[in-house]
């Protein structure tokens, strides 16, 4: 626009989520500078996606960001919200977990370090161990803020700090915790389908997968062992039993389903120390994955807990974390214990599956990668 130009008010139409029309436009500030795109690319060797992403961080969040932000209101706004609503209505109370620990909950190997006043101290990896210890006092909660895995993978489906909203709830198995999951994302992507069409059909969002996800009753139920039969036959036959899902192996198994798959008992190995063995086969976990469609992978993680004292210092030793970082957590069982379960899901993944981005980075204005720190 220049300065002295004539604009009509249909000359001027800003896409975004609400089209606008000006009356009159004013010049704020001249710039004389071009703007950095082709110095980006030129001195960076970023693919396409990877230059979207870093226009973005220097001209603000372009249309498709700001639709993607608008659903995620949508879904964890904290003054209406699907994820508020849904516990609320399921008799869960909200309690915060902390972000600064000293133990691990996922393995030590994925902890982000720092200096708690001269002890060492980490940041968050879950706020699953301290919903534990709220579910024996109010028996139903659940937390809520961002969690942080120092994992070096580069893939569209992995952010270094994303949010997680993780129940936990007393005297419930594992397929009440399977029902609890399938339930959360059927009130997500219903509520968003209703209040999001607009915004979605700018993202030009194929609504398919999310009006059979909304429509279903029940997720279709997979364990480890008929998974592992689905990959032999289905491009993955080499594939071992006993190995954790990949990527690629989640897509495969997803593919056969239009709505998302919940695969349960995974091999011990596979899962965290916590989780409880199968009293049926005790090499299997009473664990559960929620895969979604279209090739987003992993969107839900939970199951039972392990309420054997034993069992859990075994775990401690396996996995090398000392027991007294984590003397709170084995109390519960020491002083009396309860079967529990619960679950972790992970917003941004699922806000990404529901807009259908090709890149789970997409859903944060800021996101934190392992090549990514900076702004």
């Amino acid at each position: 626009v220049e300065e002295n130009d004539v604009i009509r008010p249909d000359d001027f139409v800003v896409k975004s989520v609400v089209n606008r029309s000006a009356n009159k436009v004013y010049i704020i500030q001249s710039i004389d500078r071009k703007l950095p795109f082709e110095d980006i690319a030129r001195t960076k060797d970023m693919d396409f996606e990877e230059l979207l992403t870093e226009i973005e961080s220097i001209v603000g969040a372009g249309t498709r960001l700001n639709i993607d932000y608008y659903i995620r209101q949508t879904i964890d706004d904290d003054k209406a919200n699907d994820i508020y609503d849904y516990f609320r209505d399921e008799g869960f109370l909200r309690v915060d977990a902390p972000i600064f620990t000293d133990n691990a909950c996922e393995g030590t190997t994925t902890l982000f370090s720092a200096d708690y006043f001269g002890s060492p101290a980490y940041l968050s990896q879950s706020g699953q161990l301290y919903m534990e210890a709220a579910a024996a006092a109010v028996g139903k909660a659940y937390c809520f803020g961002p969690t942080f895995r120092a994992e070096n993978s580069n893939t569209r489906r992995h952010l270094t700090e994303f949010w997680m909203v993780e129940p936990e709830a007393a005297f419930m198995e594992l397929a009440e915790d399977m029902v609890l999951g399938e339930g959360l994302i059927r009130r997500i992507v219903s509520d968003v389908l209703a209040d999001c069409a607009s915004e979605l059909a700018l993202l030009g969002r194929d609504l398919a997968a999310l009006r059979a996800t909304a429509a279903c009753a029940s997720f279709p139920r997979l364990s480890y062992d008929d998974a592992v039969e689905v990959l032999k036959k289905n491009g993955a036959p080499d594939f071992q039993w006993g190995d954790d899902f990949g990527g690629p192996h989640e897509t495969i198994i997803a593919q056969q389903y239009s709505t998302p798959v919940i695969v349960h008992r995974y091999p011990c190995a596979c899962k965290a120390f916590y989780m409880k063995k199968d009293p049926a086969d005790a090499r299997l976990s009473l664990s559960m994955d929620i895969l979604a469609p279209e090739g987003f992978g992993e969107i839900v993680g939970g199951g039972e807990r392990e309420t054997d004292l034993e069992t859990l210092l075994r775990g401690f030793e396996r996995h090398g974390i000392a027991q007294t970082t984590l003397d709170w957590y084995l109390d519960l069982r020491k002083y009396g214990t309860f079967p529990h379960s619960g679950f972790g899901l992970g917003v941004e993944r699922t806000l990404a599956w529901i807009c259908g981005l090709p890149h789970v980075r997409e859903t944060s204005p800021f996101p934190r990668l392992p090549s990514r720190l900076h702004p």
